[in-house]
């Protein structure tokens, strides 16, 4: 709605009482007074029956015009007593607008004296303050109203003689207090009561007072809405009933929100196929420039009664959503729309008007709730009538979306913080659970040193002992102080056979604790070559034949290996280590008169067994296969788990008398999976145990010696390099390198790691290494400048080199891009890939 332009006739005393009172007006900072009496000199308009005064300001605007209506009062007396009497046809309009047009008239007019005059009218002025005309603040439209209203009442109560009684000073450095809603109507019933006594001020004063009324009514509802924000952080609590309550103020049939969802945006061709609501009429995404589109949908709604429609959830319709109807940029920007009638604005978007009109919407009045400069959704008035809508309706409706926006994000924030929250507990309740299952672990390893200190204590004390003993004796029968008697050479024999198993003991037991410590640090390496199955499997059985004897225990062995696959490739020191183990043990734990079965045999792959193949030699593919049998004490279902762990020992009667350990089958473990075998076990208390190893066959490289490291047996990715596994890694961040050294380090590799690139070249030369991985970022001499160098000197023109990048880089423009780089790795760094591409460099490093 249009503020109203007041049309009456008054008296001349009253029009200057509102002259002065719209002069203290003019007293705001940056506000520009005209009046007819500034001017006149200038045009000689001093017998000029017209008088005006005009205020422009930022925050407060105003004209006032009159039309004197007696020809005394023309000749220029205007201020007598008499003139006092005269009547004006009085004007006084607050639209920024008509104020506009009256003063770029007027300034057009000044601007056309010549020569200019010398008045203090400053013209440019006046024309930027025309642009800026806006409609009034709600607290200074209302302290002028209150005091016009005053002035009004006075005049009519002592018959328009008595001057102005009161008048609200305003501050020319402060804005003017806000007055409290019911102190404000109070004071409009009162004045208006005192109006009652001349029916042509209450003519005059009735529009006002409805606007008061109206201007009332909003701020009270804005005051609602930005209590309900400040009481609560729930947003849709804050929405629902806003949306009611504006529904109500405004007297229209149908509020919503309208609320935009942001999702990643996919293909085009994707999109139109998948999701036809995303894409406009014109085919054109309804998205911004980045990769994200906005769907919409009705989220909260307010209905005037039953009989209007609901619209609630609904989306938009591809077809009908052209560029046309939704424009979401110039939303974002702030426009707001009103729309009289669909009939007529949308007639050239007819998927749209019959959108409409399902909706029984004539009239519809829309502005956007913008967020951190993102358009969140509109707030949309939905009339089913024709409906011209008022300025103040528009204005009101976007004070409510601008209040909406700040709830909108405050509750954002909110729910920002509580995810926050709900994440920095979980991570606490998970940080406490890693660190109480880190003080488990390390409960168990002081408990697993303890028992292995006992349980070493005891294995390396007994032969020490029996050394020690054995050796004291034999010194003093030296030296004659056991008696005259001559030592036997038998019993020397056997003394000294006594020492040597003793001796042979503790060596084996330092060689099981090394060996262990060797393959779980990644260090064990093995020596490939080829070798018998039969011959291995007779040699180590042929070993322990007497310590067989002495238990009483029966050894067999069952030959199927077929002669052409009696050749195998494998590390035959390591497989014989695995068979003493499993056969010890089996002895060891077979009571006297029982039975140990050692069977070997040989499974070919035939998908892999080549055409011709080499006599006597096992193919590619083909698996060795050990099994150990015995009739001993076996090993009970709930302690089967417990085998191939360390320094530990299956709890039974017989453990005080076998002793050990507990290192033997966890070395026997990993070293099968070095191999890249597996190992099972099958045991019935009392009955008797069968362990099977799968040993896969080998590759021999040129060398005769492929060095392979291990990684333990949840790894998937065994890394096969030279043995002159040395690399240089030129790395300025600090994290990266680390990250890089570990991996290749816990892979046997020896890696020098070097910060400055300027420096690098000259080292890298001197150390020779198999591989050097560049980053290609770093500060003085880049990565491309330190390959160019190192690729332009003879001693290291053929080294093979690793380029780290920040993208990826196709690989036929490696050589290109990194200036003659082997391979290229993009970050961040992931083992598996890192791995890969040095298994890749390394390979090819005998191949010239």
């Amino acid at each position: 709605m249009k503020p109203k332009t007041l049309n009456r006739t008054l008296p001349l005393a009253t029009f200057e009482a509102a002259y002065q009172l719209l002069q203290q007006m003019a007293e705001i900072p940056g506000a520009i007074w005209l009046t007819d009496d500034a001017i006149a000199d200038s045009q000689n308009l001093e017998n000029s029956s017209e008088r005006f005064a005009a205020v422009v300001s930022e925050h407060f605007s105003a004209l006032l015009r009159g039309n004197l209506l007696d020809e005394f009062a023309k000749n220029g007396h205007k201020h007598s007593e008499k003139n006092l009497n005269s009547q004006l046809n009085v004007q006084l309009t607050f639209d920024p607008g008509a104020i506009a047009n009256f003063l770029s008239t007027l300034a057009d007019k000044l601007a056309e004296i010549k020569p200019a005059p010398p008045w203090k009218i400053d013209i440019r002025a006046i024309k930027q303050a025309i642009k800026n005309i806006q409609p009034n603040s709600a607290v200074l439209q209302s302290e002028f109203t209150l005091n016009l209203l005053d002035i009004l009442a006075a005049k009519a109560s002592q018959n328009n003689r008595l001057p102005l009684h009161s008048q609200t000073e305003i501050e020319g450095k402060s804005a003017p207090k806000i007055i409290d809603p019911e102190t404000l109507q109070s004071q409009i019933a009162e004045a208006v009561n005192q109006l009652q006594i001349a029916s042509p001020c209450i003519s005059f004063c009735q529009p006002v007072e409805d606007a008061l009324q109206q201007q009332l009514e909003q701020e009270r509802l804005l005051n609602q809405v930005t209590t309900q924000i400040r009481q609560s952080l729930e947003l849709p609590v804050i929405l629902s009933k806003a949306v009611e309550q504006v529904r109500e103020f405004l007297e229209v049939d149908r509020l919503l929100i309208y609320q935009f969802e942001k999702v990643p945006a996919p293909h085009k061709a994707e999109l139109a196929k998948e999701n036809p609501a995303a894409v406009s009429g014109c085919g054109e995404i309804i998205a911004n420039s980045g990769s994200y589109l906005y769907l919409g949908r009705v989220t909260y709604e307010a209905l005037a009664n039953d009989t209007i429609s609901s619209v609630l959830n609904f989306s938009e319709d591809a077809q009908c959503f052209t560029n046309g109807v939704l424009d979401r940029e110039k939303y974002r920007k702030g426009l707001a729309l009103c729309v009289a009638d669909v009939e007529t604005s949308y007639s050239s978007q007819p998927c749209f008007l019959e959108l409409m009109r399902r909706a029984k919407v004539r009239a519809k009045l829309l502005v956007p709730i913008v967020v951190q400069d993102d358009l969140w959704g509109l707030l949309i008035a939905h009339q089913c009538t024709f409906r011209e809508w008022e300025e103040s309706k528009k204005t009101f409706l976007r004070q409510i979306a601008e209040h909406l926006a700040i709830a909108i994000y405050q509750a954002e924030l909110y729910a920002q913080v509580q995810q926050q929250k709900r994440t920095s507990e979980q991570r606490v309740i998970e940080r406490t659970r890693e660190l109480r299952d880190a003080l488990v672990a390390a409960q168990s390893a002081s408990l697993a040193k303890s028992e292995f200190l006992a349980a070493m204590s005891h294995e390396l004390r007994t032969p020490l002992t029996c050394v020690i003993g054995i050796s004291d004796t034999l010194l003093r029968w030296s030296y004659g102080k056991v008696g005259s008697k001559e030592v036997p050479v038998q019993k020397q024999r056997q003394y000294l056979q006594t020492i040597r198993d003793s001796g042979d003991h503790l060596l084996e037991l330092i060689n099981d604790i090394l060996d262990l410590s060797q393959v779980e640090a990644g260090k064990a390496i093995l020596k490939i070559s080829e070798f018998s199955l039969s011959k291995l499997a007779s040699q180590s059985l042929h070993a322990l034949k007497e310590k067989a004897a002495a238990k009483g225990v029966e050894l067999v062995q069952e030959q199927r290996i077929k002669q052409e696959c009696d050749r195998f490739i494998a590390d035959p020191r390591r497989v014989r280590q695995i068979l003493f183990n499993l056969l010890g043990n089996a002895i060891k734990f077979t009571p006297e008169g029982g039975r140990v079965i050692l069977r070997v045999w040989v499974t070919e792959d035939k998908n892999r067994t080549p055409a011709v193949r080499q006599p006597g030699t096992a193919p590619a593919g083909s698996t060795a296969v050990f099994q150990i049998k015995d009739t001993g004490i076996g090993i009970p279902e709930n302690q089967r788990s417990l085998l191939f762990q360390k320094f530990q020992q299956l709890d039974s009667p017989y453990r005080r008398e076998y002793g050990g350990t507990g290192l033997g089958l966890a070395l026997t473990k990993q070293l099968v999976e070095l191999h890249g075998g597996a190992i099972e076990v099958k045991s019935q208390v009392d009955v008797g145990s069968t362990f099977t190893v799968f040993i896969p066959i080998q590759t021999l490289t040129k060398d005769e010696s492929t060095k392979l490291t291990y990684e333990k047996s949840n790894s998937s990715l065994p890394l096969h390099y030279s043995s002159r596994g040395s690399l240089v890694l030129v790395e300025e961040d600090e994290e990266t390198a680390m990250l890089i050294c570990d991996i290749l380090t816990a892979a046997g590799l020896q890696v020098v790691w070097m910060i400055e690139g300027s420096a690098a070249v000259e080292q890298i030369e001197l150390l020779q290494p198999n591989a050097v991985i560049v980053d290609m970022r770093l500060p003085g001499m880049n990565g491309c400048e330190i390959i160019h160098q190192l690729r332009e000197k003879p001693a290291t023109e053929n080294i093979k080199i690793l380029a780290l990048s920040a993208n990826e880089i196709p690989p036929d423009q490696i050589s290109f891009v990194t200036a003659g780089a082997n391979d290229c790795l993009a970050k961040p760094i992931h083992p598996e890939q890192l791995l890969d591409k040095i298994i890749s460099l390394m390979a090819g490093i005998g191949n010239g």
